[in-house]
């Protein structure tokens, strides 16, 4: 099993789907600081939240220069319909394909739950800075406050 690449490895540039049939890949922001965040599921409470802190903290980071982008296994059509229901303003890409980006991050992994194993994204932001490399990362992350403490350490970056 390969290790999790970590702080000062290069983010991996890994294609996804974006919500109108798209594609996005990490080397599409290269210059510019993004934030990666994975959720495990749209329209799930703390996702919902996440992803409504992020979007309300949008024009900070856009004004510290900073890209975001959520993320989750969720198909395009029902990260359509969770950004129209919240109107979310980050955007937001689907990683569904086999061996896609939280597979090789090692954060689509093993989960119980109730004594139920499952697949599933293990919550976790990455600051990846405009040379492409993995600046910080935040695991199993608590939503309460995370926006903030993303948004000083992307700024400080």
């Amino acid at each position: 099993m390969s290790t999790r690449p970590g702080v000062g490895d290069a983010f991996p540039n890994i294609a996804m789907e974006t919500p109108d049939g798209g594609s996005l890949k990490a080397s599409d922001f290269a210059g510019q600081k993004l934030v990666v965040f994975f959720y495990p599921k749209d329209n799930t409470p703390g996702c919902t939240t996440e992803n409504i802190e992020f979007s309300a903290a949008k024009p900070e980071f856009d004004k510290a220069g900073v890209a975001l982008l959520g993320v989750s296994k969720d198909s395009a059509k029902k990260h359509q319909n969770f950004i129209a229901k919240h109107d979310l303003k980050a955007p937001l890409a689907t990683d569904a394909e086999e061996n896609g980006l939280s597979d090789a991050l090692g954060i689509w992994t093993e989960k119980q739950n109730y004594g139920r194993t499952y697949m599933g994204m293990v919550r976790t932001t990455y600051l990846v800075g405009p040379d492409g490399k993995i600046a910080r990362v935040w695991d199993k992350v608590k939503v309460k406050g995370h926006v903030e403490a993303v948004l000083e350490a992307a700024k400080a970056l």
